[in-house]
C-alpha cells in the first residue's frame, strides 16, 4: 500500500454525508449500536505507520554530535600518538615531511599527531616553521582540528592535529 492510497483511504472514512442524508445516518447509527458495540476504528495513516518502520534523523543526528563529542573530548586529552620535529629544516624539506608523516600516520591508524616548529625567536619577524605548518594543515586531506600546545608542551612552538579518520 502506498502513502497515496493510505491518504485516499483515510479521505473516504473521515468524508461526513452532506444535508438530510447525514442528519439520517448520524440518527441510526447512534440509535441502533450504541457507543460500547463500535468497533475501534484505526485511521490508515497511523496503520501505515505500525507497518511501516519510522526512521527519526533528528534523534539519530543527535546521537551521532554526542558519540563525535565523546570522541572530541577523549581525543583532546589523548597524549599524541607520533611526534615529528621541524627545528632546523628549510620549507620545503619541512613540507615533505609533513607530507610523508601525515601519510604514515593515517596508514598507521593513529588519531592525534603533534608537529613540533618552535616559536620562530631566532627568526625575522614571525616564525617561519609555524606558518608553514599552518599552511600545510589547512590544505592536507588528512588534517582535521588543530591547536597550538599547553604551555608544558611548548605553547605556540608546538600544534596539535586530530587526524581525519579513513575513508
Amino acid at each position: 500500500m502506498d502513502f497515496g492510497s493510505i491518504l485516499d483511504q483515510w479521505e473516504k472514512e473521515t468524508a461526513k454525508p452532506q444535508g438530510k442524508r447525514a442528519r439520517k445516518l448520524q440518527r441510526s447509527s447512534t440509535e441502533a449500536e450504541g457507543p460500547a458495540s463500535l468497533p475501534e476504528k484505526i485511521d490508515p495513516l497511523s496503520a501505515w505507520l505500525r507497518v511501516h518502520e519510522v526512521y527519526d534523523k533528528d534523534a539519530a543526528a543527535e546521537e551521532e554530535a554526542a558519540g563525535h563529542g565523546e570522541r572530541r573530548r577523549r581525543l583532546m586529552s589523548k597524549k599524541p600518538d607520533a611526534i615529528i620535529d621541524l627545528h632546523g629544516l628549510t620549507r620545503d624539506e619541512a613540507w615533505k615531511d609533513l607530507e610523508d608523516f601525515f601519510r604514515e600516520g593515517v596508514e598507521m591508524g593513529f588519531e592525534k599527531v603533534l608537529v613540533i616548529h618552535g616559536k620562530g625567536n631566532h627568526s625575522d619577524g614571525e616564525g617561519v616553521l609555524r606558518n608553514l605548518c599552518r599552511k600545510f594543515i589547512e590544505c592536507c586531506p588528512f588534517a582535521g582540528e588543530s591547536g597550538y600546545g599547553t604551555s608544558a608542551m611548548g605553547g605556540k612552538g608546538v600544534t596539535w592535529v586530530l587526524l581525519k579518520r579513513g575513508e
